[in-house]
């Protein structure tokens, strides 16, 4: 690869993980293509090099989110058994908590501003939470719970749930609360 070639892609990186997270602190509509452009040290006409639309730049946020997810994910098979991946998961909630507290969960807020898209970003953006949901609901399988699926979107919605309610109320320890009760609930099923 050239050093042309390395230099831009470290420009579209930085764009794209400025976006990131410009749109997880200030919302969709509130981030400007100036904005990211600041936050990725890059002048402001070279982000319609990379992206010609918002929208573009959107999708590529939505990409990155879902590399991110899956590598997380990925991590997860470090842990020897199913339920100590599934405790991990709803863990990993708790090492952002305060982050979540003041801005939201990144993948959730994400998922439901664009939810409100009917342009095809909205579907994208769902692919985040099926991913989780998909994963865990293999993790359950493995635990041979009698409702997979079911445990599944229990414990996404309960750690989306403790995430809204921390971030609605700025209070870091609910989240790490009901996650630790969500982790109990996991061991119960063992």
């Amino acid at each position: 690869m050239t050093d042309s070639a390395k230099r831009d892609r470290g420009k579209r990186e930085r764009l794209v993980a400025g976006a990131g997270d410009l749109v997880h602190r200030q919302g969709v509509l509130g981030v400007t293509l100036a904005q990211v452009a600041e936050a990725a040290h890059v002048p402001p006409g070279n982000v319609y090099y990379y992206f010609k639309t918002k929208d573009d730049l959107l999708r590529a946020v939505v990409e990155a989110r879902i590399g991110e997810v899956r590598a997380m994910l990925h991590s997860f098979d470090a842990h020897a058994d199913p339920s100590a991946r599934l405790k991990a998961l709803a863990g990993r909630w708790v090492e952002m908590h305060d982050l979540v507290a003041r801005y939201g969960c990144p993948l959730g807020t994400l998922s439901e501003e664009l939810g409100r898209r009917d342009d095809g970003l909205d579907r994208e953006a769902a692919q985040l939470m099926g991913l989780i949901l998909d994963w865990a609901e293999a993790q359950f399988r493995r635990m041979n719970t009698a409702d997979p699926r079911e445990c599944a979107v229990g414990l996404l919605a309960g750690v989306q749930g403790g995430a809204l309610l921390a971030h609605a109320l700025r209070d870091p320890a609910l989240l790490a609360d009901h996650v630790r009760r969500l982790q109990e609930w996991i061991d119960s099923l063992v």
